[in-house]
């Protein structure tokens, strides 16, 4: 979907920092939004392609305003509420009344010491033959979706080059919307000119792309 959270390419916003102190967090209620979220029990209609499509649906003004692991918070409350494990009384109050069903339980403690909690593979191997080639030259869909899209804006339409294929993987725009369905993944490579006519330089761009953003060229 076109939306605030979509900026790569878009001008007025002022200059990035790139002079900020390397931490984890900046304060220690970053902290534990994070280890909320990596710990808790996760309803089956959950994945990470609805967690990035519910931060999407964030007010533009909260969006840019608001620090980033409130995003979290924000995003995690409504899919709480979604899914009916909370609703915004508890979530306002911070007590619950009720126990919800249902719901998984929560990873082991070991899971989480040995970095293995909560990561699944998205790779499917066989789930379908790939119709590019390294070398293919393709153009990028022009059009935008209304939902849950991992082709960024500033690319749609342009001409690339197929770089490497990565063989199927879970597509997001569908499983968004709980449908694990597998397209052929590419590395796709862009000349900035191409993409921001006042580049001079020779400097590409690489994304990664699924088969379903490309079009042969």
């Amino acid at each position: 979907m076109d939306g605030i959270h979509d900026l790569g390419g878009l001008q007025g916003f002022g200059r990035i920092d790139v002079d900020e102190p390397e931490e984890a967090f900046h304060a220690p209620w970053e902290g534990r939004m994070f280890g909320m979220a990596r710990c808790m029990a996760r309803p089956a209609d959950w994945n990470i392609d609805w967690f990035r499509h519910c931060r999407e649906l964030i007010d533009p003004a909260d969006y840019l305003t608001r620090p980033y692991y409130d995003q979290w918070m924000q995003a995690y409350s409504a899919m709480l509420v979604n899914s009916g494990v909370a609703t915004v009384e508890e979530i306002a109050t911070g007590k619950s009344t009720y126990r919800p069903k249902k719901v998984p339980p929560a990873p082991p403690p070991e899971s989480f010491r040995t970095g293995r909690a909560g990561y699944t593979r998205y790779d499917r191997p066989g789930a379908a033959d790939p119709a590019f080639r390294p070398g293919d030259i393709v153009r990028t869909k022009a059009h935008g979706i209304p939902g849950h899209t991992r082709l960024p804006r500033y690319v749609r339409g342009h001409r690339g080059v197929i770089v490497a294929s990565h063989g199927p993987h879970v597509f997001p725009d569908a499983h968004a919307v709980g449908e694990d369905r597998a397209e052929p993944l590419y590395t796709v490579g862009f000349a900035a000119s191409d993409l921001w006519p006042e580049v001079t330089h020779r400097d590409r761009v690489f994304l990664d792309l699924w088969e379903s953003y490309l079009d042969r060229e």
